[in-house]
């Protein structure tokens, strides 16, 4: 596991995404997740959307359950799933500005609720959901074991857990940990970066059934080199870019060299990305291996 060389506190996390509010939004959009790419020839939106398809699919839901979405963000995610699962869903923030956008962005009815809550410290119900997803959320959180602890302890019997998780390479060169992985758990203000054995291992002893563990890191990649763009080109474009760059009271402005890191990480190897699927109860599959594609 890979560890920050300075604390990242659930505070210092939030301030993290309040600060860089606007540009999330504006580079990441609503979903601030990964796109996926499935034929290569997808856009950016179509690549986001295939990510959320993939995690739905893996939760199997069904009308009428109630659904947790740990790390909502601005709860787009959630906001589809409640439309067109027809499942009730409460999702979770540490970030009062992510909470303020969801809210507002949700319409009237929709059966979604979103909580300004560090899910490490949830105080959800015993045995109330009938699946949980975090979507590049537990990286943030310090206690790793008790992010799927917790997973366990709300998840109802039978009921389904998908992880979509930044993740270390098993074995990353001495170069890739000081100069890639490292300083990005530092700049994203995220405590560690666990492997996929790590947070396999943490599931098993946490009660859940690891059902599969898909690595879609090639998948995945050419988020950053988008974002990035869209970063350089705001730079040129847009004045207040600029501004926020240049005035030292923000302490996340390194943010526009992290997503070079990142690019960098998955192109070497060094970064994984894999979903993971678990159940609550029922025989265990292939907790122990980790499917890499060709």
């Amino acid at each position: 596991m890979i560890e920050s060389t300075l604390p990242a506190t659930p505070t210092e996390v939030a301030g993290h995404y309040d600060q860089l509010d606007r540009f999330y939004r504006e580079i990441w959009g609503d979903h601030v997740h990964h796109g996926l790419w499935i034929t290569g020839k997808e856009s950016s939106d179509q690549a986001t959307r295939n990510l959320m398809d993939a995690v739905v699919t893996r939760a199997r839901l069904k009308a009428g359950m109630h659904l947790c979405d740990v790390g909502c963000g601005y709860g787009q995610t959630s906001r589809i799933i409640a439309r067109e699962q027809q499942v009730k869903v409460t999702g979770l923030t540490i970030s009062p500005a992510q909470l303020r956008y969801a809210q507002q962005a949700t319409e009237p009815g929709l059966p979604v609720e979103f909580l300004l809550r560090d899910w490490q410290h949830n105080n959800l119900p015993d045995a109330s959901f009938d699946a949980v997803i975090a979507v590049e959320s537990t990286e943030h959180m310090q206690d790793k074991a008790r992010v799927f602890s917790e997973a366990a302890r709300v998840l109802k019997p039978g009921g389904r857990l998908v992880v979509c998780a930044w993740l270390a390479a098993e074995q990353p060169t001495p170069w890739e940990d000081r100069h890639l992985l490292e300083p990005i758990c530092r700049e994203g203000r995220m405590p560690s970066l666990g492997t996929a054995t790590d947070l396999v291992r943490w599931m098993t002893a946490a009660g859940l059934s690891v059902e599969s563990s898909d690595d879609v890191s090639l998948q995945v990649m050419r988020t950053w080199p988008i974002c990035a763009w869209r970063f350089i080109r705001g730079v040129i474009t847009r004045p207040s870019y600029l501004r926020f760059l240049l005035d030292p009271k923000h302490d996340n402005r390194i943010f526009g060299l992290t997503m070079l890191r990142l690019w960098l990480a998955y192109r070497t190897g060094a970064m994984r990305y894999v979903i993971f699927q678990a159940s609550k109860s029922g025989a265990q599959a292939g907790a122990d291996e980790i499917r890499y594609p060709l």
